[in-house]
């Protein structure tokens, strides 16, 4: 696993062992980003399940300005803490050690870009959104990021965001709500 591209493209990331966290593979993370437009002048984003940080990182290493990563699993969150040494500008990222639950109500300021990518979906997704909404923490053009199995049918319309894109990889679904 490594960084696609911008400043920190080629560096290798490290994975957590075992069945604990699914990391996004490089071709998926590359997709999300085409879809995404590629880079990007500034903006915050978010990973509420960030496993080893390497869709915040990406999202730095393209033009972010700060990503907040969530990780509640205690070897998830060592291994982040080496992928973020690696960039040598950790003060572009922070790490929040708790569940998903609690930091979205422990979150202030808005965001540009989410990612959601929990273990049980669906439920789990439409829940993390409609939270991020009633607190106000997503900009007016935010992008949320949703990385499911295929077979996952998201609705249309969550609150205020609609489907923008949608495209199946293989076993992966990718939906993005703007």
């Amino acid at each position: 696993m490594r960084i696609v591209a911008g400043k920190y493209g080629g560096r290798s990331l490290k994975s957590l062992e075992g069945r604990t966290t699914r990391p996004t593979t490089d071709k998926i993370k590359a997709a999300i980003f085409s879809m995404l437009g590629g880079f990007f002048s500034q903006g915050r984003a978010l990973d509420l399940y960030a496993g080893s940080g390497a869709l915040a990182i990406e999202a730095v290493s393209r033009g972010y300005d700060l990503a907040v990563l969530v990780e509640k699993d205690h070897g998830a969150q060592g291994v982040i803490q080496d992928n973020l040494e690696m960039t040598r500008e950790k003060e572009n990222f922070q790490l929040m050690k708790m569940p998903a639950e609690q930091a979205l109500k422990n979150l202030s300021g808005k965001f540009d870009l989410i990612f959601l990518d929990p273990p049980y979906a669906k439920e789990r997704m439409l829940a993390d959104i409609e939270q991020l909404q009633q607190r106000g923490l997503l900009e007016s053009d935010a992008k949320v990021v949703c990385e499911t199995e295929k077979s996952t049918e998201l609705p249309a319309k969550i609150g205020d965001l609609t489907i923008w894109k949608q495209k199946i990889y293989g076993i992966t679904k990718i939906t993005i709500y703007s």
